[in-house]
């Protein structure tokens, strides 16, 4: 087997790693978050309604957990494709990966750089009580019911969702694997 196959696939099963333990950390601790993110902001005279009007949730939905579990298990069975020199798995795998990347663009931002983001939205928005909230307090009060690794775990999913798809579809490319799977 290549190394440039066995790099891929163990890119892969990093990032799917990550969309297992994210959001059942989220789902787990999520509810803690919000209560202290809500409570710093009642602390700071506003009401904590205002997370809740302006969609702010510090937890994992259902439907958001569905999602990751899907994508991880996706990650899975397309590095085990790959790893056994599926040619199908390969294909699959630069298409999925060029998905991955686009989502790891667009939608991860927000959660690497929640404060940031959400310092933006308060500045537009036109409910006074949002924009005058402390944003970098009521954020740490609710990243402090997380555990202390779980913002490394979010950058390592922002970084092998964008670069590492980048590098996987480059892998799955080169001479050495398009031989594997021939």
């Amino acid at each position: 087997m290549p190394v440039a196959v066995l790099c891929a696939s163990i890119l892969q099963l990093l990032l799917a790693g990550t969309f297992f333990v994210i959001p059942v950390v989220g789902r787990r601790r999520g509810p803690d978050a919000q209560r202290a993110a809500e409570t710093e902001a009642a602390r700071q005279g506003i009401p904590g309604a205002v997370l809740a009007r302006h969609r702010i949730d510090f937890g994992a939905s259902r439907a958001s957990v569905v999602v990751a579990m899907s994508i991880g298990g996706c990650l899975v069975a397309l590095a085990l494709l790959n790893l056994n020199g599926s040619g199908t798995g390969r294909i699959l795998s630069w298409i999925f990966q060029a998905v991955v990347f686009v989502l790891g663009c667009v939608i991860m931002p927000g959660e690497v750089f929640t404060t940031r983001h959400i310092k933006a939205a308060a500045r537009k928005s036109d409910d006074p009580d949002l924009r005058g909230l402390d944003v970098e307090a009521f954020v740490e009060a609710a990243t402090k019911a997380y555990p202390s690794w779980l913002p490394g775990v979010i950058a390592a999913r922002f970084v092998l969702a964008t670069a590492g798809s980048l590098l996987v579809i480059i892998l799955l490319a080169m001479p050495a694997a398009s031989d594997y799977f021939a």
